[in-house]
Order: C-alpha cells, then structure tokens, then sequence
C-alpha cells in the first residue's frame, strides 16, 4: 500500500509450524505480484496500484494495494 507517497508491506501469510515440520513444506518464494494491468501508467497516481474510477476523494478499482503470494513446496 502507499499512503502520501510512501510504500508500506502490511499484507501477511501465516503458515503453521506444523505444516513445515510435519508435511516437509518448503517456502520457495514470497512476493509482491504488481504486473502492469494492476498499475495506473499515468496521472495522479501513475505507479500506484489502478483504479478504474474516482468519485469525489474517494478511488475504485481492484484495492490500493498488491496482493502478496507465496510459492511453497514439499522436501
């Protein structure tokens, strides 16, 4: 999320510990998923997540922020 131009990660994903010891599960990767058709490419808010529409202060569109996502796998 960016609030005033400053990004902040507040999103999380928890996993178990159970889930580690016991299934053999590996964190392979997690990241920010920003590809361009979630991104405003210009304007105002150009580089901000998109939103499709502005009504008075208020902005609509897919969230104003990136989704988070993990890669797991299994030893």
């Amino acid at each position: 999320m960016a609030y005033r131009d400053r990004w902040f990660l507040f999103d999380q994903i928890l996993i178990s510990a159970n889930w580690q010891n016991q299934q053999g599960g590996v964190l392979l990767k997690a990241a920010v998923f920003n590809p361009l058709f979630l991104t405003t490419p210009e304007g105002k808010y150009r580089g901000y997540p998109y939103r499709t529409r502005t009504v008075g202060s208020q902005l609509y569109g897919y969230s104003d922020h990136y989704p988070v996502y993990l890669i797991v796998g299994k030893q």
